[in-house]
């Protein structure tokens, strides 16, 4: 493991999507998530953790210390197994080891092998119990930056599903969901406390800003569109409690049409304007 990260952290992530749905609704028949009131679109903090999760197996797959707790078809029970076996311990019936020492070795096992234990945390208070880890890393919902349109495309495809339906007709009709184009602001903490806790280190701090940065290359798929991070912005503090509030930083980041009038279509009819001149001593501004 490399050096622990001594400084609390906050980012800006402006990424954007074209003719593709970022994050459906299943509630809403899969339609792209949508502020009811504003008319904004949305992206849950669980559907980028999950584009993290996946870049990083991609990129560490295989390496010691870099596995992913939360995968496609993971029975999590088994995941805590390996805990168990690792410290010679039997698991009790949905309580931790009642030795404190042992209950360490547990959690220490998930957090030392488990990537995204030790970056967001998790709750694992399953019948085989490893117990909490409150993660450094938290992720906001992303919210469009001007109101979204939900549309509808109805598709074919020229082959049925079996020969009853082939007497019938010679092709399928379907429907997807796009968003022509909308530009998204997601926010993040990372808190250098809980880091020391979980192990957090400074190389894992790296592969988070290059997960950030390239996640989308990764993920790409029909119903996603084009997706892309176009701008990663990070206040770094001089000191583990921060010098200043997020809030006041994330204000420094303002995004705004160029043509007001015409409907945004790609991500140079935006400005973004960052304040460097308003950036509070001991913070520093990095743009990647």
């Amino acid at each position: 493991m490399s050096e622990a990260i001594k400084n609390r952290y906050e980012f800006v992530l402006l990424f954007d999507v074209e003719n593709g749905n970022p994050n459906g609704d299943p509630d809403a028949g899969n339609m792209p998530r949508i502020d009811a009131e504003t008319g904004l679109g949305l992206v849950t903090d669980v559907c980028l953790k999950r584009k993290i999760r996946n870049y990083v197996d991609i990129a560490k797959g295989g390496i010691e210390g870099y596995d992913i707790y939360v995968r496609e078809g993971a029975v999590l029970n088994a995941q805590h197994k390996k805990a168990y076996s690792s410290a010679g311990i039997e698991p009790e019936n949905k309580k931790l080891p009642k030795k404190e020492e042992d209950a360490k070795k547990i959690k220490s096992f998930m957090y030392k092998n488990f990537f995204d234990i030790r970056t967001f945390g998790a709750v694992m208070t399953t019948e085989v119990n490893c117990g909490q880890v409150h993660g450094p890393v938290q992720v906001n919902f992303a919210r469009s930056i001007d109101p979204i349109v939900q549309q509808e495309v109805t598709i074919t495809r020229m082959a049925v599903t079996n020969e009853k339906d082939a007497e019938k007709k010679d092709r399928e009709m379907g429907r997807k969901h796009i968003v022509p184009y909308a530009l998204y602001r997601v926010e993040g903490f990372i808190s250098a406390n809980l880091a020391e806790k979980s192990g957090f280190d400074q190389a894992d701090l790296e592969l988070l800003w290059e997960a950030l940065v390239n996640m989308f290359d990764h993920d790409r798929s029909a119903a996603r569109g084009k997706m892309s991070a176009r701008k990663l912005i990070v206040f770094e503090h001089e000191t583990t409690l921060g010098n200043a509030p997020a809030h006041k930083l994330f204000d420094l980041v303002t995004v705004s049409r160029k043509e007001p009038t015409c409907p945004p279509r790609s991500y140079i009819d935006y400005k973004v304007n960052i304040n460097y001149e308003d950036v509070p001593e001991r913070v520093k501004l990095i743009e990647r």
